[in-house]
């Protein structure tokens, strides 16, 4: 029977299992993972591998096989761990004993709400910078990965204990708004930017440039209008100050749907001066140095080409701001880490930008660009009109609430019609989400309508089903019973290999974080789906005859359907109580 104080050190039983390894061997930084076969058992470890390709003396079988006698006889193993095997080419297979595994249970049911969250950020921020539109255009499919994958990343990081900052560093800057300017002096109207702000704006933007295909003289004429703009010109201001504010109520509009928010909308033009102040600073210092009119800093150390910094006629770049944004940033909010979520194809200028941090000693926070691939159709190709232009976010956003209400009314035509639309909103926007989490960040991700809208299979509406399901058995039974003396009722194998995978919940949610891959929640919330489904239809549970076992089993199906709940809450998911 394992020893209940030795069991309750820690229901991660992943680490109690690389502890003994530890312990038994005298070896450190032991790999210890969940094999996908469970003929290879609960746990394994390459750690004869390691050996056998540093040793003259050993092969990794003969390693293993050393170890695994080793482990066996160790005792503090005899409590946890049931079976060890050596495996070809030099794996240890591990068995946990099912003792272990119901005190396992007993302990993370010990800890309630804080099984879910951890305290280890207490004390430290991280700024996440995600979404980004540009005011006075529409945001586009593109603009959702990064708002998806941002806001998924901010919550694994409150979930941690940290304070974060959600930073959308708006697009609200350069020389297309003094273009702005002049369409609108030319042929704006207040009442009908006021109607429809994003649509009339890009309407005018569009105009002027197609007027200057015959009258060049109009480039010179936008140029003109910024420079106005960028001296504080009052006129130029207050219209530069409305498009904002025009633009920000519609963007506000599309994360309400999505369920995303803010700290800060602060976007490039609240850096400028400072971008200015700073171009001045480097040439002061022969950091930066002139070339053909405009100011560069020589990043050849780096394997990199040339950062420009201010172009010949005086104006700051993107990249300049970027540093004076840092800069504050670090000075302000002394985080820990600055996540960038920005597409795979500004990696030159993130690379330009960390190398300016280091020469620049502004190395107060590890600072990492968090990429992304593309969104594609159903065909696989670029997700776009078939004119070939992006696809509106919004659009988008209301063609799969709507398909979702559909799905929604022929399962569940007995609801009232308000009940269906807050049921198809939660479903169609977490399938949205889930569809683009699910996957390797890095993966190009394929908007297929039927799979992300299924109620079967790696979906989004297949893991809100799931939780609807299981709460809706604990409403009706109750919660069940969660200490160790209900515990040892949970014997079926089924249930012992639910308790090991929720004891790797808090593991998961420290990988997703660190790592900034979301998906790998995703997947094991996905996993978890699976094994409680097959536990549920398996075993009974509310109809359980003996009432130990009920209390049991109830109080096991709870803790998987909460943790079902606050994961999809960390991917930005809703679960409706019933579907």
């Amino acid at each position: 029977m394992c020893g209940y104080n030795l069991c309750m050190e820690s229901y991660e039983l992943r680490a109690r299992v690389r502890e003994v390894i530890a312990q038994a061997t005298g070896l450190d930084e032991v790999a210890v993972s969940v094999p996908k076969h469970p003929e290879h058992g609960h746990y394994t470890t390459p750690l004869a591998l390691r050996i056998g390709r540093s040793s003259a003396r050993e092969n990794a079988m003969e390693a293993a096989a050393r170890l695994a006698g080793k482990i066996r006889a160790h005792p503090s193993a005899g409590a946890l761990i049931e079976k060890v095997e050596a495996a070809p080419p030099g794996f240890l297979n591990f068995w946990v004993t099912p003792s272990a595994v119901q005190y396992a249970f007993s302990a993370l049911a010990a800890r309630g709400a804080a099984f879910w969250t951890s305290r280890e950020g207490e004390g430290k921020r991280v700024i996440v910078e995600y979404s980004q539109p540009n005011i006075a255009k529409r945001m586009h499919v593109g603009h959702l990965r990064t708002t998806i994958i941002g806001d998924a990343l901010a919550r694994l990081y409150r979930a941690l204990g940290y304070t974060v900052v959600r930073w959308n560093y708006l697009g609200d800057w350069g020389t297309q708004f003094g273009k702005l300017i002049a369409a609108y002096k030319r042929w704006g109207d207040e009442a009908v930017v006021r109607r429809s702000p994003i649509q009339s704006l890009l309407q005018l933007y569009i105009k002027f440039h197609d007027a200057a295909r015959d009258n060049p003289e109009l480039e010179e004429e936008g140029r003109r209008e910024f420079k106005k703009l960028a001296d504080g010109d009052p006129e130029n201001v207050k219209l530069w100050k409305w498009f904002k504010e025009e633009s920000l109520k519609e963007f506000q509009a599309l994360y309400a749907k999505l369920g995303v928010a803010f700290d800060l909308y602060w976007g490039e033009s609240r850096f400028d001066k400072d971008a200015a102040l700073l171009v001045e600073e480097l040439l002061k210092k022969g950091v930066a140095q002139h070339s053909e009119g405009s100011v560069i800093v020589p990043l050849e150390q780096f394997g990199l080409p040339p950062a420009l910094l201010r172009k010949s006629d005086g104006a700051t770049l993107y990249l300049s701001r970027d540093v004076a944004s840092l800069r504050y940033r670090l000075a302000t909010y002394h985080p820990e880490r600055i996540l960038y979520v920005v597409a795979n194809e500004q990696s030159l200028h993130f690379q330009q930008l960390f190398a300016l941090a280091r020469l620049l000693r502004l190395d107060g926070a590890e600072l990492v660009h968090v990429k992304y691939g593309m969104m594609l159709g159903p065909d696989g190709k670029k997700f776009a009109t078939r004119e070939g232009r992006a696809i509106a976010a919004d659009d988008l956003i209301q063609q799969i609430i709507e398909k979702s209400y559909a799905v929604v009314s022929e399962k569940r035509p007995d609801l009232p019609e308000a009940r269906r639309r807050e049921i198809a909103h939660a479903i169609g926007i977490g399938a949205l989400k889930y569809n683009d989490l699910k996957e390797h960040r890095l993966s190009d991700i394929v908007f297929d309508w039927k799979q992300m809208l299924s109620f079967r299979g790696n979906s989004a509406p297949y893991l809100q089903y799931t939780y609807a399901r299981f709460a809706s058995i604990t409403r009706k039974f109750g919660k069940g019973e969660k200490n160790d003396q209900y515990a040892v009722h949970l014997t079926h194998p089924l249930e012992l290999q639910l308790i090991r995978h929720l004891t790797e919940y808090p593991a998961t949610l420290r990988n997703s974080a660190y790592a900034y891959l979301p998906h790998l929640l995703a997947g094991y919330l996905y996993a978890l789906c699976e094994i409680g489904n097959k536990w549920y239809e398996t075993v009974p549970i509310g109809n359980e005859q003996d009432d130990g076992v009920r209390a049991a089993r109830l109080a096991l199906l709870d803790i998987t359907a909460h943790t079902l709940k606050k994961g999809l809450e960390l991917l930005g998911i809703s679960t409706p109580e019933e579907i």
